[in-house]
């Protein structure tokens, strides 16, 4: 069974998914930043950016994996 990908149609353009869902993780991440540093979440780490960017990357890859 393949799966049928929904392309984002923007002025006749088609847009490829992946940049949907580049763009659905990038806005979830800055929804969810502020609260990440109430709780403290760069404390916890050595290196805040880069496990900013891997959470980045997991919700990236999460949503290429349900949807």
């Amino acid at each position: 069974m393949t799966h049928t990908y929904r392309e984002l149609v923007l002025g006749g353009v088609l847009i490829a998914p992946i940049v949907t869902y580049a763009a659905m993780a990038l806005l979830m991440f800055l929804l969810l930043r502020p609260l990440l540093h109430i709780v403290g979440f760069s404390r916890f780490f050595s290196n805040p950016s880069l496990a900013e960017l891997s959470l980045y990357v997991a919700i990236f890859g999460l949503l290429g994996l349900f949807f």
